[in-house]
């Protein structure tokens, strides 16, 4: 199946020319039928000679309903541009050409209509000099008369041209854009739209992007056909389980979970370059159609802020327009994860850098970037060999690193970690947090794995040199000396705050001997020298039984300050355990027993 809109001037014969061709109204209201003009979108289909499905989005031609028209075109890839033989190129006509060369139609057919009442040649010849400037200008053209049937034939034949003609549909998840919304007796919400990428199963959970309404597709039609999948490109119908018909409106985007990354903001490139244009404006994309302001950057680049986040795709089309007028520009989006702009001079070296003809790739991406998520990146469409190594790039988990970049902060971080330590001899080890933050790292993954490129060690939360050990003053080695003298001869004595301050040994001090192995902490304020708790548990393992405090002063010696703390910390460590309020026994006699 391949999907066309029509595009022309009012009551030029657009739906009458898809009644000839299908044999089926298009218009969908009453009111339209009355005043024999379309207002909202209509939809037809019909087989093709060569047994393609073709199906049709009429839109409206009245410049009053352009918002319907295109939310009607923006997922639709191919186009019908009708003309009335009698009445030739129309205003609005224009307005719709323009439209679809903004939103990168390249495939169209040229359809001159009631060819009864006027020179089907001569209005051709007129729309050809129209679109002899825009990409459309070599289309094939047919001259039809809706009511006789005159031309339906090879109109027929043009169309299976145009079908066979078309390239494959973009290899992006499914994202449907919703044109119409309504509920069905017996079935419960209903949504249609044209898929133009991807592929939608029965039972497959969906998410509402604008509202985050979770949903699941209960059953698919397309074309009054019941399917149990459909891939694109197709007119499909949903019927969903989950959410109320007036949770979903037009404009509403369609999308699985975790497959699309939904923006607030995007830089795109302008179709044709602009000098100024007013900062509040309209913008058309898929079926959406919302209020947005824009910066310009440069002449050829503009940065769009959204009111409400959008699951968009680099590449993916829309147009600006004026609140209720014309059409100011057609965009394409060149990044949807822009950096910001908070320099003087910021936004033209953007739109030089966005110039690049590589500003799509993904090798571009990276090194624009320095570092990026590689999932990220795929979920806004820069998806060309994304979890690939190359030359270009390091990889690190999900990471994608700029090669010069990482050599870059390898001797960044061996700089910053030397300097460190030559300042800082007693803690000569790089905190890792201020590492991340001084090189803008994402990820402590990348971090580690820089300090391993680096040949340097990562120990807790410092970053070191291999063999660099934390170095005390002359002074805070004597004041050290002496308090280990000191528990050497008891080993179980703790000493008060004071009395190690007065000694010249403050907490910083007394951190760097445990780092150093020279001391153990046993609790805040509590050091005795390494191998107490070992000489404690076999002291005490020569009490009988349970025993209290006072027995392990009797046998440990030190004062109560002391044997406490010492006597928790070997509850922490598993050496003892408690029995009672007041007694313990060693873990390893309560085991053997």
């Amino acid at each position: 199946m391949f999907v066309v809109a029509t595009a022309g001037h009012v009551d030029h014969g657009k739906s009458t020319l898809i009644r000839a061709l299908t044999g089926m109204e298009p218009d969908r209201w009453a009111e339209e039928r009355r005043r024999g003009m379309t207002i909202d979108l209509g939809y037809a289909w019909v087989k093709l000679p060569d047994g393609q499905d073709v199906a049709f989005v009429d839109v409206p031609g009245h410049e009053r309903f352009m918002t319907n028209m295109l939310a009607g075109i923006g997922a639709v890839p191919t186009a019908m541009i009708v003309v009335a033989a009698d009445e030739g190129w129309g205003r609005q006509t224009s307005e719709h050409l323009r439209a679809l060369v903004c939103l990168g139609i390249r495939h169209a057919l040229l359809v001159a209509t009631r060819a009864d009442l006027g020179d089907g040649e001569l209005a051709v010849e007129e729309a050809r000099s129209y679109l002899a400037e825009t990409p459309l200008r070599d289309i094939e053209s047919v001259i039809t008369d809706g009511v006789s049937g005159r031309g339906i034939p090879d109109l027929l034949d043009a169309l299976v041209r145009l079908g066979s003609s078309l390239p494959p549909p973009p290899d992006a998840p499914p994202r449907l854009w919703v044109d119409r919304s309504f509920s069905l007796r017996g079935s419960g919400t209903v949504v249609t739209g044209t898929l133009p990428h991807g592929c939608i199963r029965q039972g497959d959970e969906f998410v509402n992007s604008r509202t985050g309404a979770e949903m699941t597709v209960r059953s698919i039609e397309s074309l009054k056909q019941r399917l149990a999948q459909v891939s694109a490109v197709a007119r499909v119908a949903l019927n969903l389980r989950g959410v109320a018909v007036e949770e979903v409106h037009r404009g509403d985007a369609l999308i699985a979970a975790g497959d699309w990354l939904s923006v607030i903001e995007f830089d795109a490139e302008l179709v044709e370059p602009l000098e100024r244009f007013p900062r509040g404006l309209h913008l058309h994309i898929g079926s959406a159609f919302l209020s947005v302001t824009a910066r310009r950057l440069g002449n050829h680049h503009v940065r769009v802020k959204l009111p409400s986040p959008l699951p968009l795709h680099c590449g993916d089309r829309g147009i600006l327009r004026e609140p209720g007028g014309r059409i100011v520009a057609g965009i394409v989006i060149l990044d949807p994860l822009p950096p910001s702009l908070r320099r003087r001079g910021a936004a033209v070296a953007r739109s030089t850098e966005l110039s690049s003809s590589e500003i799509e790739s993904l090798a571009s991406q990276i090194r624009i970037r320095k570092i990026a998520s590689a999932s990220m990146l795929q979920k806004a469409g820069f998806n060309d060999d994304v979890c690939v190594n190359s030359k270009d790039r390091h990889v690190v988990g999900d990471w994608l690193i700029d090669a010069e970049h990482w050599s870059a902060l390898q001797r960044r971080l061996s700089q910053d970690v030397d300097t460190h330590s030559s300042a800082n001899p007693m803690s000569p080890a790089l905190n890792s947090a201020h590492a991340m933050r001084e090189l803008q790292l994402p990820d402590m993954k990348v971090l580690a794995a820089l300090v391993d490129a680096t040949g340097l060690e990562l120990e807790g939360v410092g970053i070191h040199r291999s063999g660099v050990r934390p170095v005390l003053p002359a002074e805070a080695e004597t004041a050290l000396s002496h308090l280990e003298a000191i528990l050497r001869k008891d080993q179980f004595e703790a000493l008060e705050l004071a009395a190690l301050h007065e000694l010249g040994l403050d907490e910083k001090l007394l951190a760097v001997a445990v780092q150093l192995g020279r001391l153990i902490k046993v609790a805040h304020g509590v050091y005795l020298l390494p191998g107490a708790l070992e000489l404690a548990e076999k002291l005490l393992s020569g009490l009988p039984g349970a025993f209290t405090v006072a027995d392990a002063r009797s046998v440990l010696g030190g004062t109560r300050r002391g044997v406490v703390p010492l006597l928790e910390c070997l509850d922490r460590s598993g050496v003892t355990r408690r029995i009672n309020e007041s007694q313990r026994e060693l873990r390893v006699r309560h085991e053997s027993s």
